[in-house]
């Protein structure tokens, strides 16, 4: 930013790094500044990232293959950058036990590429060497996902390993007959159902090259180029930091998959200028937590999650998926946006001043920084795969970058972006080679039909109204995704919630598509619901608020990613499907209108103060007009238009009566 930036004082490089460290178990790593192990990293992550995108151009290796040594890679890698614990291992030096695995890894990657003709030929049957190889996969998966990961997924993981062993000793409908080693090893190791599963193979096409994109954007300055540009829309409007972290966060989601990464790198330039117009700290924070929470959510580019949605369900394109989640997405900001208008109406707060503001010129000549984003939108729409509309966002990354000298990238660049892409993928590898075992675990145990029957025996326990089963299922569900997401990254708790819980929604009529969608949402907002709000926390840590109170502040700002999951599951044309343009533009219309009078009620402001009853009123109405459905829409807006219209008068009157005593 040419000028206003430095009015406000953001956190330094390395504040930002031990933030991420402490929320952020993908970012403990061991750091080398010199010596060989800094060479083999680097070399490694090159590799790594040059192999994928070999790969992934050519696509002349077996699916097996692909992700044996894809696994071997993120494994071996993972080993060497991720001490065992954060507390006690040097950052420069690794143990060597941790050499140690990492060559194990070296052979459990390496090991079907070798052995390939042998196992086929064998038709099923395990040799000792085998065995021995396949134990050594589970136990290193493990213990990798530990590490970059969190000790959550992997005792989750553990827990449905010893389920599939005992299953002759589980109590009631959880019984099943039970596998011994052998058949566990073989199931996870040597069949496509285990660690080398659709998770990992996701992992190895989809979303190690959108990671790419993303590394290759971060090098053109796009990152800054996104507060720039929200700070020269929004900045001057009523409360305009508070909109600006919005508008930015929104955007740094398309090339960052980390609620917490997009707290601390946006945030750190967001909170302290909210904080400086006068927002609360617990407020700045929350805004800032909920809006970076939501770049998971904002087409096109989502959470690493909604590419696993393309192979979890069948038929349907990633175009496809994007478009579903658009009106959502847009509500969860539109909500946010409103109801940070309201609270800085409330306070009294201004916009930044001319002199704040950047150069809108400067700010403008750099839109050409948005046209590889644009790229990939309009791939996806014209029916090309994910994979090669991510490879061409790639290539026009780097021929946009070239316009101009400042954000052209070199070869050295292009090698940096090479390795961090590899080294961000790490941690998504070894997330979804766990959440392989639990697939493959509910895959062969008829786990996931089992629990989706329980949930909705359950429900039916205590209602007999179909539309009461599939809310209480909802609940049910709802109250599971966020608690596993509290613990696990998105990718792993998407899949075990579209495995164990999301089938259980679509048994009850619910389209596939918004089951899934209903799942996802709940997965990532964990991320902002006490009392385990790891991006809340971050935000707190920005901005030196209370970490529950700013837990509880973005909860309340993105109280649409609450509801409207809810909508789309009981009138899937939210989510545009099997209906008319005129039908979705009064969707969005009664929609949107339904935020406005949701921010006004959770704020308790409009045009004046909103009192306990009119806060009430205010949220009755917005939830009857968020939900598609004619009668609902006709008492919501009549409800709406007598609230507005209070509203504009009394603020009127009162505005006069102060006018008089002045």
């Amino acid at each position: 930013m040419d000028k206003g930036q430095d009015q406000f004082e953001s956190l330094s490089a390395d504040q930002q790094k031990e933030l991420l460290e402490k929320y952020d178990p993908e970012s403990a790593t061991r750091t080398f500044h010199i010596g060989p192990v800094k060479w083999i990293v680097f070399l490694g992550l090159l590799a790594f990232s040059l192999f994928q995108l070999t790969a992934s151009i050519f696509q002349f290796i077996p699916r097996q293959l692909l992700l044996s040594i894809h696994l071997g890679f993120a494994l071996s890698l993972i080993f060497i950058l991720f001490p065992a614990s954060k507390k006690h291992s040097r950052k420069d030096k690794v143990a060597w036990y941790d050499i140690l695995l990492a060559i194990g890894s070296i052979v459990v990657g390496l090991y079907w590429p070798i052995m390939q003709q042998e196992i086929v030929s064998r038709v099923g049957i395990m040799t000792t060497s085998d065995f021995i190889v396949g134990i050594l996969a589970v136990v290193l998966v493990l213990e990798a996902t530990r590490r970059a990961v969190g000790l959550p997924i992997t005792v989750i993981a553990s827990v449905f390993l010893l389920y599939m062993y005992f299953g002759r000793s589980m109590p009631g409908f959880l019984v099943h007959r039970g596998y011994d080693l052998e058949a566990i090893v073989k199931t996870m190791f040597f069949t496509g159902e285990g660690i080398l599963g659709t998770p990992l193979y996701v992992s190895a096409t989809f979303i190690f090259l959108f990671l790419l994109f993303g590394a290759f954007l971060v090098k053109t300055g796009v990152g800054q180029y996104f507060n720039d540009l929200a700070v020269a829309i929004a900045g001057k409007r009523t409360g305009g930091p508070a909109k600006v972290a919005i508008f930015s966060s929104a955007l740094q989601g398309t090339i960052s998959g980390s609620s917490v990464a997009n707290v601390v790198t946006s945030g750190s330039f967001t909170i302290p200028m909210m904080k400086k117009l006068g927002y609360r700290k617990e407020f700045a924070g929350g805004v800032e937590a909920a809006a970076s929470t939501g770049g998971q959510l904002m087409p096109p580019i989502m959470g690493a999650a909604a590419f696993l949605m393309v192979e979890f369900i069948g038929g349907v394109s990633y175009w496809e998926i994007a478009k579903a989640a658009a009106i959502p997405a847009i509500l969860y900001f539109t909500g946010i946006w409103i109801m940070t208008h309201f609270e800085a109406k409330r306070i009294g707060l201004r916009g930044l001043t001319d002199e704040e503001m950047p150069n809108r010129k400067e700010v403008l000549k750099k839109i050409y920084l948005l046209l590889p984003i644009l790229t990939v939108i309009i791939l996806l729409f014209s029916g090309m795969s994910v994979m090669r509309a991510a490879l061409w966002s790639i290539v026009v990354t780097i021929l946009v970058s070239a316009i101009r000298k400042e954000t052209r990238i070199s070869f050295k660049d292009a090698v940096d972006a090479l390795v961090d892409g590899a080294r961000t993928a790490l941690s998504v590898a070894a997330a979804t080679a766990c959440a392989g075992i639990i697939v493959g675990v509910v895959t062969k145990t008829g786990l996931g039909l089992t629990l989706a029957n329980g949930l909705v025996d359950l429900a039916a326990d205590l209602t007999d109204s179909p539309n009461g089963k599939l809310l209480l299922t909802l609940v049910f569900t709802m109250i599971t995704s966020i608690i596993l997401g509290m613990g696990s990254p998105t990718t792993a708790n998407y899949v075990i919630t579209s495995t164990i819980a999301a089938p259980a929604i679509i048994l009850l009529g619910a389209p596939e598509l918004s089951a899934h969608l209903f799942v996802f949402y709940f997965g990532i907002i964990a991320d902002i619901t006490p009392p385990v709000a790891l991006a809340a926390f971050a935000a707190a840590g920005v901005s030196g608020g209370e970490p529950i109170r700013t837990g509880f502040n973005s909860a309340k700002l993105a109280i649409a990613a609450f509801i409207i999951p809810y909508m789309f599951v009981l009138s899937p044309e939210l989510l545009m499907i099997d209906t008319t343009l005129p039908r979705l533009i009064w969707v969005v219309f009664t929609a949107v209108t339904g935020m406005m009078a949701i921010g006004a009620g959770m704020i308790g402001y409009w045009y004046r103060k909103v009192t306990p009853i009119e806060r009430l009123l205010c949220v009755a109405a917005g939830l009857m007009l968020i939900y598609p459905e004619g009668i609902t829409d006709i008492v919501g807006l009549i409800l709406f238009v007598v609230m507005l219209a209070l509203q504009f008068v009394l603020g009127r009157k009162d505005g006069n009566k102060l006018k008089a005593s002045v």
